[in-house]
């Protein structure tokens, strides 16, 4: 079981890395950002994104990105104390820790946040 979770995390991560590719190409539909659409947990909204670095070293401080059923989560948004300003990390190797196989990237979250996707 813990395998397919795993796997499952490292496909879904890889999909993340791809799609994060895409949209620093494309301007998306509502030409707010290039990056994806990150839900913030704690806020209950919506935040677009634009993807500025992608890859950073894994120097400093870093907040995890969670691959979601309806795509990507996190904790803390905008204004609150645990948000670090767009410094994300995907647990690509599934094992809950921050570590060298994982992938760390720069994309800030553009407000005003929103409720609906």
């Amino acid at each position: 079981m813990k395998t397919l979770k795993v796997l499952g995390s490292v496909l879904i991560a890889t999909a993340l890395l791809a799609s994060s590719s895409a949209f620093a190409k494309n301007e998306r539909e509502t030409g707010r950002g290039t990056g994806p659409t990150v839900f913030v947990i704690s806020q209950d909204l919506y935040y677009d994104s634009i993807v500025v670095a992608d890859p950073l070293p894994m120097k400093g401080n870093f907040q995890q990105l969670i691959p979601g059923e309806d795509g990507l989560m996190t904790q803390y948004g905008p204004g609150e104390v645990g948000h670090l300003g767009g410094r994300w990390w995907v647990d690509v190797t599934g094992d809950g820790v921050m570590n060298e196989g994982d992938h760390f990237f720069l994309c800030p979250l553009l407000g005003p946040g929103r409720e609906t996707l």
